[in-house]
């Protein structure tokens, strides 16, 4: 007999869009927040981490106040008046002795209140006759901000995964912080796929222009991730989008735009079924954003699909995109702000509709121009409402702010 030749089994092909495992939207934020571990803690100046986030929390390594200080300009006095005045006190100098009953100090706003001080007596109430001042009896403790009164030594001030932003920074050099422990933000990396696209100019006959390469970058920064490079891949031929993902190593994610259904040009889940990948959301019961996935790649890099249509892209990456950053910078997820939402739109059977809103803190109405492809009302909102099959016109919903 001639001998026999083992023949490898067809690879899976990508399931049709009927057989896709939806998990509803608020399932697939907080499994793209779980799936990651948080990324590398390092050190770095203050001036170099805003826009980062905690590797610990950010603690005081002395009482905050430091010291007794005057919340006035005035007199810091002992006991009743009238006062004799001993010496002053400004801020940046401290007056070596104690205060006994009837004596004072001249003392500037911020200035260390000496010891025995029971009061400052503010300006606009001091009478002054050469050494002497005198003035109302104030309650003990009257503008004087005691030692530790904001924090005791110690305290945890910010938890980490807070981001970092001026008024933390602010803090941690109130603290006598130099430098801060911080994660690594996520390097990402983004290709947008298409042969239909222009990138500059008027879109010619049966073209549009891309609209994501510009939209993704400051998206992404704006989420906490540091962008790479945008690369356009065409869908022809075959086989360019997976050399694209598998060159990119230098990233954490990489994001691709478009090819994430099942179409003939859609190249993404044979990609990953060729390459072992694992997946974590396989598509997402919303509208628009239908179908995104993500999924984690063998050597510990994620991907994540976005569509190809501009508002839908935008609502996927705010759906999977910002919770997986998120995870990585060890951020938590937090639970999202609730608003009444006013405006005429038809919720979608088993479904979750994002759709632009204006939000002034007490309520939220519905803008307009909001399909797949149009990016009008997410341009003039202020967040996504998610709205469910049970919402009516008024009764709330959650609000993603609009990252930006």
């Amino acid at each position: 007999m001639p001998p026999t030749t083992a023949v490898a089994p067809p690879a899976p092909m990508p399931r049709t869009a009927q057989s896709l495992r939806a998990v509803s939207w608020a399932r697939a934020r907080v499994l793209a927040h779980a799936a990651p571990t948080a990324s590398t803690a390092r050190t770095v100046a203050l001036a170099d981490a805003v826009g980062l986030a905690l590797a610990e929390d950010l603690r005081t390594r002395h009482p905050l106040p430091a010291f007794d200080t005057a919340a006035m300009d005035g007199y810091a006095v002992a006991g009743a008046g009238p006062w004799r005045v001993r010496g002053t006190v400004r801020a940046g100098s401290a007056w070596g002795g104690g205060l006994r009953a009837g004596e004072g100090v001249e003392i500037s706003t911020g200035g260390q209140v000496p010891s025995g001080a029971s009061a400052v007596l503010p300006l606009e109430l001091a009478v002054c006759d050469g050494d002497r001042v005198s003035g109302p009896l104030l309650p003990t403790g009257r503008h004087i901000r005691r030692a530790g009164e904001d924090a005791p030594a110690g305290s945890s001030l910010a938890p980490a995964g807070t981001r970092i932003g001026p008024a933390l920074l602010g803090l941690a050099a109130s603290c006598g912080q130099d430098d801060l422990v911080v994660r690594t933000r996520p390097r990402v990396g983004v290709l947008v796929t298409g042969d239909e696209l222009d990138h500059t100019g008027q879109p010619g006959p049966g073209r549009v222009r891309d609209a994501l390469g510009p939209l993704l970058p400051d998206l992404v920064t704006a989420l906490g991730g540091e962008t790479r490079p945008v690369r356009h891949v065409p869908d022809r031929p075959t086989g360019l989008l997976a050399e694209a993902v598998h060159a990119m190593r230098d990233t954490d994610i990489v994001v691709v735009t478009g090819s994430t259904s099942v179409g003939a040009t859609d190249q993404l889940r044979r990609l990953l079924a060729d390459a072992g990948a694992r997946m974590v959301v396989d598509t997402v019961a919303c509208r628009p954003g239908h179908p995104m996935l993500l999924a984690e790649l063998p050597a510990g890099h994620w991907l994540v699909g976005l569509p190809g249509n501009p508002y839908a892209a935008l609502v996927a990456a705010h759906t999977l995109l910002g919770p997986l950053i998120a995870g990585l910078c060890g951020r938590g997820l937090g639970p999202l702000p609730h608003a009444p939402v006013r405006g005429s739109l038809q919720p979608a059977p088993d479904l979750t509709r994002l759709v632009p809103v204006s939000w002034n803190g007490a309520e939220a109405r519905i803008i307009g121009g909001h399909r797949s492809a149009f990016l009008q009302g997410a341009a003039v909102g202020d967040a996504l409402a998610a709205i469910t099959p049970g919402w009516t016109d008024g009764s709330p919903a959650p609000l993603v702010p609009l990252a930006g």
